[in-house]
């Protein structure tokens, strides 16, 4: 099957949206998926015209992590698994990596990997129906990839009871686990998201794969590194051509007109 059979590819308005697609196994994170997924986000990384990216789930949920009927297939061998959860880490760091702000849309489960796909997101916008959990340990299986995304995406002691408990958490948890970043009607899911992408996408898109990179860099440095290092990036930002329009047009009472360097 092609790639265009696991996720779709649209980008519209500055926004390109990545599809999961395949609804009957609940887009989860197979071998195939996460191939697919990651030429998505190669390609939405050389599109041009794309200055956010959105990824969502079709069908009844967004994504019920990996394929466990998969796991349990005879050629399930240890080195196919370490080769699909390298993959799937790798899909994770491309996220993280991407020089581009990556909102999730979700809806109905975000489940194990599918939890970790979303706390790779820069940013959530979930309906409020939508429910998480990393239920590895309800069959034996720590979730232990997905913990490294959820580790840093909310406190620890509520990353530790999400994976020792296993249990599913509703909307309203995942908002004050600090998980998701709104929460919303279901009905009003892709409006949120279409205004929230659209105001990022006005943004210059020099500015935010700048402050992306750098947001992730200082979180690891210590306290002085970490401000010596942010120190250099405004320095390099300020030369740059946008922060001067950016700059001059505040100064002027005008939009900006972004070049992009």
């Amino acid at each position: 099957m092609s790639d265009e059979a696991y996720v779709l590819y649209q980008c519209e308005g500055g926004v390109a949206t990545l599809t999961l697609n395949q609804p009957q196994q609940r887009n989860s994170l197979g071998l195939p998926m996460l191939q697919a997924l990651g030429a998505a986000l190669d390609r939405a990384e050389a599109d041009a015209d794309a200055r956010v990216v959105v990824i969502r789930g079709a069908g009844p949920g967004f994504c019920a992590g990996h394929d466990l009927k998969e796991m349990r297939a005879e050629d399930f061998t240890r080195a196919y698994a370490e080769r699909l959860f390298g993959l799937c880490g790798a899909v994770m760091r491309q996220i993280v990596e991407l020089p581009k702000p990556v909102i999730a849309r979700v809806h109905g489960i975000a489940t194990a990997a599918g939890c970790q796909l979303v706390a790779s997101c820069d940013l959530a916008i979930a309906s409020a129906d939508s429910r998480f959990a990393t239920p590895g340990v309800n069959i034996g299986l720590y979730c232990s990839t997905p913990m490294v995304a959820l580790t840093r995406a909310v406190a620890p002691k509520h990353a530790q009871q999400m994976l020792l408990t296993g249990e599913m958490i509703d909307a309203d948890t995942a908002f004050r686990f600090g998980l998701v970043n709104e929460i919303v009607p279901l009905e009003e899911l892709d409006a949120t998201v279409a205004a929230l992408a659209a105001k990022l996408a006005a943004k210059s898109p020099m500015t935010l794969a700048m402050g992306k990179g750098a947001f992730q860099k200082q979180r690891d440095l210590p306290l002085a590194e970490a401000y010596a290092y942010t120190g250099r990036v405004m320095a390099e930002n300020l030369q740059r051509a946008d922060a001067h329009e950016g700059i001059s047009a505040f100064i002027d009472k005008r939009e900006p007109v972004w070049s992009g360097s």
